[in-house]
């Protein structure tokens, strides 16, 4: 996948398929955070991505306290968002749980 930095209207027409998501202030970057019904949730949704992540050989900058991660993604070589980017974005919202959408889908 390339690392080739997305410009403002790329970034903006995949945002618009990404629930949740938004630009970064001052940063040429997404974010969104998730808040689930518990600690097990939360801790188990980003297991799964870690997986995903680790196979795109690419990692999200996150926070989790107790039932919320917030997530930051920008490809730091490439000193912005890239396709790898939206691929993890879709990725994470991707694995959110049945029944963890209401929670969950909170930005």
């Amino acid at each position: 996948m390339t690392r080739k930095r997305l410009d403002a209207a790329e970034i903006d027409a995949a945002l618009v398929t990404l629930p949740g998501w938004k630009r970064v202030d001052g940063r040429n970057a997404i974010a969104r955070s998730f808040v689930f019904k518990n600690f097990n949730e939360a801790f188990g949704w980003m297991t799964r991505v870690a997986m995903h992540s680790e196979k795109l050989d690419h990692h999200p900058e996150w926070f989790n306290v107790y039932r919320s991660v917030d997530v930051v993604l920008a490809t730091h070589d490439a000193g912005g968002v890239t396709s790898l980017d939206i691929t993890l974005a879709r990725t994470m919202n991707s694995l959110i749980l049945k029944g963890q959408e209401d929670q969950a889908v909170r930005s």
